[in-house]
């Protein structure tokens, strides 16, 4: 696809998939590992959530742009490491991904170093139970939940997951919103580009799509 056709695709898509979850959803644009110009074509459709998978990428590609877009919204949506917690209190608007105690401490620690705003959080749910994924396991979420509220010098504002690939996404979108209901939390990050409309008609407050907006990444 030319470069002068990539912005009407790119603003079709996004068209689409808006209309698909409706006026209540946000749509969170999963960027990683996008090139440039499609960046910069769904920044010219009105997209200004973004979601980033890894922080050094993510600060390479939005650290100049952050100061030219006034409304840009970046939300780290991919596993964080607490050695990159300073970086990412830096740059991001959202952390989803918060699932341990450790790193609670150093996203704190990262806050007070820096004197900066402190990033929204929601915590990261491992609803399948599976043992590669991060996540905190719904059993152990009220003591991490509590420990954030306690201690975080912002706010925990939700909950994400990222259903096991194997299962019917459903019932772990069913099962997230449930746990976010059931401890008054407003957000519920949940949904990529295969079933975002599930997840919407499910109780998603925002929805992390990538390829259903920008297209296949080139190889």
């Amino acid at each position: 696809m030319s470069p002068d056709t990539q912005p009407v695709s790119i603003r079709e898509a996004r068209n689409r998939i808006l209309s698909e979850i409706g006026p209540e959803v946000c749509l969170v644009a999963a960027s990683k590992r996008q090139p440039d110009d499609r960046i910069e074509a769904c920044l010219k459709a009105g997209q200004r959530v973004f979601g980033e998978n890894r922080v050094q990428e993510a600060v390479s590609r939005w650290r100049d742009r952050k100061g030219t877009v006034s409304d840009l919204e970046l939300r780290l949506i991919g596993p964080l490491q607490t050695n990159k917690a300073e970086d990412a209190v830096q740059l991001f608007s959202v952390i989803e991904t918060l699932d341990r105690e450790k790193l609670l401490k150093a996203l704190t620690k990262a806050v007070a170093k820096t004197g900066l705003a402190a990033p929204d959080l929601l915590i990261q749910v491992n609803t399948g139970d599976e043992p590669q994924k991060g996540g905190v396991s719904v059993s152990a979420l009220p003591n991490l939940l509590n420990a954030t509220r306690s201690d975080y010098p912002g706010r925990v504002v939700g909950l994400m997951c990222i259903p096991p690939a194997s299962e019917p996404a459903g019932p772990h979108f069913a099962l997230l919103k449930s746990l976010a209901d059931r401890h008054q939390l407003p957000q519920v990050s949940m949904g990529m580009s295969g079933d975002y409309a599930l997840a919407a008609r499910l109780g998603a407050t925002h929805v992390r799509v990538g390829t259903a907006l920008f297209g296949a990444r080139d190889a």
